[in-house]
């Protein structure tokens, strides 16, 4: 029989591993350590579709993150955990708050809509956040049977734009959506960059702060794939064991998802991972401020940064760096860092931005 590592000796490699980028932190590979995880889980049987002794580590380790009683269901991505997760919190007559920056709204090409039969009430904000003031502009029109009823807040932590809600921003939403018999679910993609910024743990900002359901990433801190719907309070999310099924998210060999979340949770890689991305974005942001010609627009507290490029440097740049445009009409460009970006990448970068604005300065072209 064929070995893992044999298996991995024969394989050769299709990329140039030497180009680097600030286009997504889904552009990284999987962290070593994620991987040695895998291989470890691959020899042997065990039982599919979640009844493995791997998924039933993962859900002890969720509970030492975030107490107990909580419920864990490992989905394949994003965007099926938010689907999910939002099903579970709402009748079919139910629609979500949310801000018109939430990935929900912008990213996931009407899934929580078509997929999810769910009405989406999205609040522009300056900062990607939602306050309780904000919420109220569509928190209202209950008992009238010709509008969505808003009985559902989402939030991202941290936000599309790199912001960061603290502990108390985030009970104060809750609050204010419970006062109002809504339920509070929380993207949290990015869930380990937050936590790194704001230097606490992971349940004081999400269960022990109301959060009621929770979309825990992975896929973005160093993970092959998977997320981890988490129900923090049980009892406001009905069916996900139903729900899971009928979205197409329930994983035969569910194994290999929980084994990425135990290598990412049994120590501290989640938070080694996180921190040394956000360290690369403060990094690359202190250096654009010192650069005339590039214009922050949001506070960088997590792994992105978000900028403002006079007209046609984005583009050269990105002949040698690949990132994407946040609002082209502004010139406004978004560069993420990764666990595995180097300050060798941020020092290159920061150099070619140098040299395009030079270049846009006298009216060259690179």
């Amino acid at each position: 029989m064929t070995t893992t590592a044999e298996a991995a000796a024969g394989t050769r490699q299709l990329h140039d591993p030497n180009i680097r980028g600030f286009a997504s932190d889904n552009y990284s590979g999987v962290h070593p350590e994620v991987l040695a995880a895998l291989a470890a889980a691959n020899d042997g049987h065990q039982v599919s579709y979640g009844e493995d002794d791997y998924t039933a580590r993962l859900q002890e380790l969720m509970e030492e993150h975030f107490g107990p009683g909580i419920e864990c269901f490992p989905v394949f991505n994003g965007t099926g955990a938010n689907v999910l997760s939002l099903q579970s919190l709402l009748p079919r007559w139910g629609a979500v708050v949310c801000a018109s920056t939430a990935h929900i709204n912008m990213d996931e090409n009407g899934a929580p809509e078509r997929i999810g039969g769910i009405k989406l009430l999205h609040v522009p904000t300056p900062d990607g956040k939602l306050t309780p003031e904000l919420i109220d502009r569509e928190a209202w029109g209950w008992g009238d049977e010709h509008r969505a009823q808003p009985l559902a807040v989402s939030i991202t932590q941290t936000t599309e734009l790199g912001t960061c809600y603290t502990p108390e921003e985030v009970r104060a939403i809750a609050d204010h959506a419970h006062s109002k018999g809504m339920k509070l679910h929380m993207d949290g993609a990015r869930l380990a960059n937050a936590a790194a910024h704001l230097q606490v743990p992971l349940r004081a900002f999400t269960r022990d702060a109301g959060v009621d359901i929770l979309s825990f990433g992975g896929t973005k801190n160093g993970l092959l794939f998977g997320e981890v719907v988490v129900a923090l309070n049980p009892e406001a999310a009905h069916g996900l064991v139903y729900l899971r099924k009928m979205n197409m998210q329930l994983a035969s060999k569910m194994r290999f998802m929980s084994a990425q979340f135990i290598a990412l949770l049994e120590g501290d890689l989640w938070l080694r991972s996180a921190s040394h991305a956000n360290a690369m974005a403060t990094r690359l942001r202190t250096a654009v401020d010192t650069i005339d010609g590039v214009q922050p627009t949001q506070k960088t507290e997590s792994n992105g940064v978000f900028a403002i490029l006079p007209a046609g440097v984005a583009d050269r740049l990105r002949k040698s760096f690949r990132f994407y445009d946040w609002n082209e009409a502004a010139g406004e460009v978004r560069w993420m860092c990764s666990f595995d970006t180097t300050e060798e990448d941020i020092d290159a970068f920061v150099a070619a931005i140098r040299h395009e604005l030079r270049a846009y300065g006298s009216g060259q072209s690179s």
